[in-house]
């Protein structure tokens, strides 16, 4: 087990720079950089650009060097905790990144909380309890969650919150508590705000854990090693958690390093509709706006999470299904 997992970190190396260039590759094909697009919108704004500053700002940000010297003093000062300076906000990279990652990890764990908690006991009674009333009402319910974008879902929830409570659900805190110092009271209002785009953003994936769930449970079910299970007095329940529902659950296990990219994917419009300060708008800004420092940090963030949870699924994996962890 120590080799597989050694192993595997020792791949993640050439993983995360391969990454690493193919991102700062896509992010530089359009034509022009960030400097095209601000002449651009100052000529929306009636004003030109002035020859000197942009020839300053192009090199002070390195844009009239050669590709390849641009992306190695990115990556270099990006692995020692430099990730530059955005060319939008004129400010460290850093700084945007933290006052914005923390939400949206937070909001991202919270909708995986929700997904598994829902999810998976509802996956397990869909297949057990098979072409009945339960189980085609929580098949239409996923159906609906699969089908209903977020954005939409979210402006159904804002709608239906208004005209419950008369106040608008908008970001993570109240008026009152947005500048506030941390208090107990904060930490109420926070949860209050929060369990809105946490179920929205979870919604989808709750509905798509359901029936792979009921899927995979069902196959399983119909194996001759249950039926064999069965005829020698063994419990249902012990049936079912012993070998069925430990191979059925591996699909879901093996995607968790992709829900973290999915949630952060799934919250932009989310975060867009509710205001919520979090990665998803900011890193569409920087592509909109090629500020290649800003989006090439945010991609390699998520990759490197990706990466961390694709290894943190495969030791899942081998925890619980014996053959995996035989042929480890």
């Amino acid at each position: 087990m120590f080799r597989f997992i050694a192993r595997r970190v020792v791949l993640m190396i050439p993983t995360l720079i391969a990454i690493s260039i193919l991102a700062f590759v896509i992010i530089q094909l359009p034509p022009g950089d960030f400097l095209t697009s601000y002449i651009a919108q100052l000529a929306s704004q009636g004003e030109i650009a002035n020859d000197d500053e942009i020839a300053s700002l192009r090199a002070r940000y390195g844009l009239d060097e050669p590709f390849f010297s641009q992306y190695f003093r990115w990556i270099t000062g990006f692995i020692q905790g430099d990730m530059g300076r955005s060319l939008q906000w004129s400010k460290p990279v850093s700084t945007l990144i933290r006052d914005r990652l923390p939400w949206s990890i937070l909001i991202s764990l919270v909708s995986f909380v929700f997904v598994w908690a829902v999810g998976l006991p509802i996956g397990v009674y869909s297949a057990t309890h098979k072409y009945s009333l339960g189980d085609y009402l929580f098949t239409l319910i996923g159906f609906f969650g699969l089908a209903t974008p977020n954005f939409l879902f979210a402006l159904i929830m804002l709608w239906v919150y208004f005209n419950a409570t008369g106040n608008v659900m908008v970001g993570l805190f109240s008026p009152e508590f947005i500048m506030a110092q941390w208090s107990f009271a904060r930490f109420i209002d926070l949860l209050k705000h929060l369990w809105i785009p946490a179920i929205i953003v979870g919604t989808a994936g709750t509905a798509g854990l359901i029936r792979v769930m009921r899927a995979n449970l069902l196959d399983e079910l119909e194996k001759p090693y249950v039926m064999v299970a069965r005829s020698k007095g063994l419990s249902e329940r012990k049936i079912l958690f012993k070998y069925p529902f430990r191979i059925a659950i591996n699909p879901a296990i093996s995607t968790i390093g992709w829900v973290l990219p999915g949630l952060v994917s799934g919250e932009l419009l989310t975060s867009i509709v509710l205001g919520t300060p979090t990665v998803a708008p900011l890193f569409v800004s920087a592509l909109l706006n090629q500020d290649m420092f800003l989006a090439g940090s945010v991609v390699m963030i998520l990759s490197t999470l990706t990466v961390i949870g694709t290894l943190i699924s495969d030791i899942l994996l081998a925890w619980v299904d014996p053959r995996i962890r035989g042929s480890v």
